[in-house]
């Protein structure tokens, strides 16, 4: 960044430069070395680029300063080409590029500056939960590299157990035989994932971006500086560098300009198909934000330019966390389950004007009052569909949180699939035979009018499409119910004071006292009562098996949040403790030093390890879960590194046990075969399994939300609970009666042996979202 000023004493004008030491040391005047003035410059050079040095290493963010005295020839030369730039049509930007360079060359150096740059509180806490919930994060910053990976490090972007491959090329040859050499070190440890060496052919893609069977490649990251990344984006190297970022389980650029950054960005969007987040703070994060599919600004010291350009503005960096994790979950969840009520919903209510056609003869004639036809999607039916499409949430905010691995419901597209749009459009031919045919039989060789036909099918058809939604909601409040009921209640009344009011409508079918004479059969109550429960039996039957005995992760969570906070927290403790076990166990068998070795001329491994916390406080921290919507640091099951902990006992009170087997939890068997098998897409160390032998009607009945208040409270006493072979819990709305076999206790002694060594963080996820910082 540069700016012309005109001195106002001296009439001098001068050119002030600031900029980063890898691009300002490089547009200084050059030095001779036979003139005393040149030698003393040099040494200037050299001192402030120690002096940088030491700031990178102290994680200061550095800068250096330059100016130029300029002629007012030269100011005038250079004024008159950059406004032809500015007013250019055509080549604008390359114009304006070439007037920069024309003004910053032959600088003379200033100084440098070294800022302390702190973090925001939580951010290590939100990118552990973002890992955890299945998303890749890269950082694309224009900080040194020493200062980078100082700040990588403290943000838990970096751990120091991984493996940091570092590309640092003076040319594109260079850039190109790095690339080469690190990609076949790789692909030698790891030969699940293969690429054609000779023609550098590959297959992108994000699933799986880290092989089940190779756990070691989550604890490789890359750092890349802005050179080598400048001649990475290449056209001929930019598969190859991609190939390798994805295998990493961080990824570092640094001293990134804004243009690199926003092609990192497209790049990723283009090649991987992935959906791609951008977040900053300042204006040089805007080309990202914009490229990216999802821009996040953050409000703060640096303007609001970032903010401006944004999608979504947030004022702090771990409001990231409940924007994506709770918020995001949300509003997918409410699209998907919309839209496939809104295919349901039309494709039922013209179905019964299709089966009619048959007995009209096809002409086009309706059984249902024209008024009823405007006015059932515009008002009748419209309510509830728009309250649950703004306020349903089908798993709470602190389960969400607590449970990042829920986000992944997601990105494997589990609430939206073809086939769930093909039984739906089934669903609603079978219910719109029903609530045609059970009244056409009803009033069979009757001597009612077409209309007093025709309403009490419209009657039946809001029963049951308002009772399908309510099948369908998650999460029931006031407004939930207050809509369900003013649409019936609207229904009636409208029609009431319509039949009342035309008399000579229609003629010779007129409607003028149908609803007053149908309220008065006790024959039209028994159809509306008997009609909606046969349409709808199916799909309550189908929710309520697949509830009980095949339950999806997303309704264990909603089992989950049953609980109060305390029992909560324990239980999710004990299986992160089981998971971390399973994880670390998986890496000791798998992990290979030959692995750094192999590779050094490439990248450089940095094996120091972190200090596991011991202390009795520390332990108890760890051990602690904030049921608040806001978690930041204390909660183990969202912000706990994925590496090992070690904890001095894993075992949990009884209660905790036998919660663990009433939710559906299972044991977690750490065998290297037994993970292997597991698909990707493995979230949470959870079971869908159920007992045959404990099950019953009314737990049929309130596996679903809309009756879930329907079972009763039973009181456990704590003697039936000290008993783990028999444990069981029965909690106001709880769908799951489950009782597993009893998890096995290891002794501290043997978890201690068993989780000793290097913590590393070797999460295999499907990763179909990318997030930039």
């Amino acid at each position: 960044m540069s700016v012309v000023v005109r001195h106002p004493l001296t009439d001098e004008i001068n050119v002030y430069t600031k900029g980063a030491d890898s691009v300002v040391m490089d547009l200084l005047l050059p030095c001779s070395s036979d003139d005393p003035r040149g030698k003393h410059q040099k040494k200037i050079r050299s001192k402030t680029q120690n002096y940088l040095n030491l700031y990178a290493v102290d994680g200061l963010r550095t800068l250096c300063i330059a100016k130029r005295v300029l002629s007012k020839e030269e100011y005038g030369c250079w004024l008159k080409s950059h406004l032809e730039a500015e007013s250019s049509i055509e080549n604008r930007e390359e114009l304006l590029f070439q007037s920069a360079l024309r003004l910053e060359k032959n600088l003379h150096l200033l100084g440098a500056t070294g800022i302390e740059d702190r973090l925001q509180d939580g951010v290590p806490e939100t990118i552990a939960s973002l890992r955890k919930a299945g998303l890749q994060i890269w950082v694309l910053t224009g900080d040194k590299q020493e200062t980078a990976v100082n700040i990588a490090y403290a943000c838990k972007l970096l751990d120091h157990d991984e493996e940091i491959i570092t590309l640092n090329a003076e040319s594109p040859e260079t850039c190109a035989v790095l690339l080469e050499q690190c990609l076949q070190c790789v692909e030698s440890k790891f030969s699940n994932n293969t690429i054609d060496g000779a023609t550098g052919n590959m297959t992108v893609g994000f699933t799986p971006l880290y092989p089940p069977s190779s756990p070691v490649l989550s604890s490789l990251g890359l750092v890349i500086d802005g050179r080598t990344l400048a001649y990475a984006l290449e056209p001929t190297l930019e598969d190859k560098f991609l190939a390798l970022a994805k295998r990493c389980r961080s990824v570092l650029c640094c001293r990134s300009t804004p243009l690199q950054k926003s092609m990192v960005v497209k790049l990723v969007r283009d090649k991987l198909k992935a959906m791609t987040l951008a977040i900053g703070d300042g204006a040089n994060d805007v080309s990202m934000i914009q490229v990216a599919d999802v821009g996040v600004g953050i409000s703060g010291q640096e303007g609001m330019q970032a903010v401006m350009a944004s999608d979504f503005a947030i004022p702090r960096f771990r409001h990231l966390e409940k924007l994506l994790l709770v918020h995001g979950h949300w509003c997918y969840s409410r699209l998907a389950n919309m839209v496939l009520y809104f295919f349901y919903k039309n494709a039922m209510f013209v179905a019964l004007l299709f089966w009619y056609q048959f007995y009209c003869g096809f002409s086009g004639s309706s059984m249902i009052d024209q008024w009823y036809l405007i006015f059932f999607n515009l008002f009748f039916s419209s309510l509830p569909q728009l309250v649950t499409g703004v306020l349903d949430k089908d798993v709470p905010a602190e389960v969400l949180i607590a449970v990042p691995q829920l986000y992944k419901s997601g990105q494997n597209m589990e609430e939206y699939q073809p086939h769930m749009f093909w039984m739906n459009m089934i669903d609603a031919m079978y219910q719109s035979l029903v609530c045609f045919f059970i009244p056409y039989f009803t009033y069979y060789d009757s001597e009612v009018d077409i209309f007093s036909w025709g309403t009490p099918i419209t009657t039946i058809a809001l029963f049951t499409i308002i009772l399908h939604l309510a099948i369908e909601t998650k999460t029931w409040t006031f407004l939930h119910w207050s809509s369900c009921i003013f649409s019936i209640i609207l229904f009636f009344f409208v029609a009431l004071v319509y039949n009342a009011s035309c008399p000579v409508c229609h003629p010779p079918s007129n409607p003028y006292w149908t609803m007053e004479r149908l309220m008065g059969d006790p024959m039209f109550y028994f159809t509306c009562i008997i009609s909606p429960v046969v349409a709808l039996l199916p799909r309550f039957l189908y929710r309520t098996l697949q509830g009980t005995l095949f339950p999806t992760q997303l309704q264990l969570g909603r089992q989950l949040s049953k609980l109060s906070p305390e029992t909560r927290a324990q239980l999710l403790t004990e299986l992160n403790v089981k998971e971390t076990m399973c994880q670390t166990r998986l890496f000791a068998d798998s992990f290979s030093p030959s692995l750094g070795s192999n590779a050094s001329d490439c990248y450089k491994a940095d094996n120091q390890s972190t200090p596991l916390p011991a202390s009795p406080q520390t332990r108890e921290s760890l051990l602690r879960e904030d049921t608040k919507a806001d978690h930041k640091t204390d909660q183990t099951a969202a912000a706990s590194p994925q590496g090992a902990v070690l904890y001095e006992e894993n075992k949990l009170p009884s209660s905790a046990a036998a919660l663990e087997r009433s939710m559906g939890f299972r044991e977690v068997q750490c065998g290297a075969a037994e993970v292997e098998s597991l698909p990707v897409g493995t979230t949470f160390p959870w079971s869908s399994a159920v007992d045959q032998a404990d099950f019953s009607l009314l737990k049929w009945i309130t596996s679903t939300p809309l009756f879930s208040h329907i079972g009763t409270v039973l009181q456990v006493s704590s003697s039936s609970l000290q008993n783990e072979a028999q444990d069981s819990m029965c909690v106001l709305g709880s769908s799951l009666h489950v009782d597993f076999k009893g998890l096995k206790e290891e002794s501290s002694n043997n978890l201690q042996d068993k989780m000793k060594g290097t913590p590393t963080d070797h999460c295999k996820n499907d990763n179909s979202e990318t997030t930039f910082l």
